[in-house]
């Protein structure tokens, strides 16, 4: 059990990846706290991870907000006396576009979620973190990277490619009080946001979603995309002390599309 015992922040819990990383947190023996906008799907979320309830807690948190991150890890510690990861999930991913067509004030909104909220939210669990040491795990993204030629996400990929930069600084800053820093990059994922594109793009091209599909896979060195699921594990183990020695990193979770 990676996480026995452990109490893990999981922000931007929904259908997806969040979900995923917080049933994980649980599976492994963890307590699990869940944050994101709505109630309704934290609640949702919560239920069918933890029925009894017993290894969850959830509050709405909007991380562009600074109170309600600092409520958030207040919540962990109070239910379940301190903090040992926070594995950040929240962003804002769905504006498109490149630089031409570029809303500027779009951008602004998109690095206030993606980067000062996530570093907000870091900040808020600081001083849980430090009486113990533990994990900050952020999910970023292989576009940050490599930008992918079936979309234009110009706006996400530089605010996850701010927050790897900023994971150096962290990994240096925070590294004296046993807390270390590092970053899961998934590439194209399997789960609801890639199923809708999946779905989409075969309706719209006339073709059968398994041709689309292939599309993607054939790039790859394994013959299947990667899953939340997958992602999930990889943060768990960085929120674990199985990676007690391992920080400052970033890892690819791709099927080998991009390898460095």
């Amino acid at each position: 059990m990676l996480l026995q015992g452990k109490t893990v922040i999981v922000s931007g819990v929904g259908a997806g990846l969040g979900h995923q990383v917080a049933a994980t947190v649980v599976r492994d023996g963890g307590n699990a706290v869940l944050g994101a906008r709505t109630e309704a799907n934290l609640a949702k979320s919560a239920a069918e991870i933890d029925p009894d309830g017993r290894h969850t807690a959830h509050r709405p948190t909007d991380i562009t907000d600074e109170a309600q991150c600092e409520a958030l890890a207040a919540l962990a510690t109070e239910r379940f006396g301190g903090i040992d990861a926070v594995v950040h999930v929240a962003a804002w991913d769905s504006y498109f576009g490149g630089l031409q067509d570029a809303d500027f004030g779009t951008w602004q909104q998109v690095l206030d979620v993606n980067l000062l909220g996530t570093l907000r939210m870091t900040r808020a669990c600081l001083p849980a973190l430090k009486e113990r040491g533990g994990s900050v795990v952020i999910i970023g993204t292989q576009s940050a990277v490599a930008a992918p030629s079936q979309v234009q996400q110009a706006a996400y990929a530089a605010s996850k490619g701010a927050l790897t930069s900023a994971m150096y600084s962290m990994a240096r800053e925070l590294g004296p009080h046993r807390i270390r820093v590092n970053t899961v990059l998934p590439g194209w994922m399997w789960g609801p946001p890639v199923q809708a594109y999946v779905t989409f793009t075969a309706h719209g091209e006339g073709v059968p979603e398994a041709a689309v599909l292939e599309r993607l896979t054939s790039r790859m060195a394994l013959p299947e995309l990667a899953t939340d699921g997958d992602v999930a594990d990889a943060a768990a183990f960085l929120a674990s002390d199985r990676a007690r020695a391992i920080t400052g990193q970033s890892l690819l979770v791709n099927a080998g599309e991009l390898m460095r």
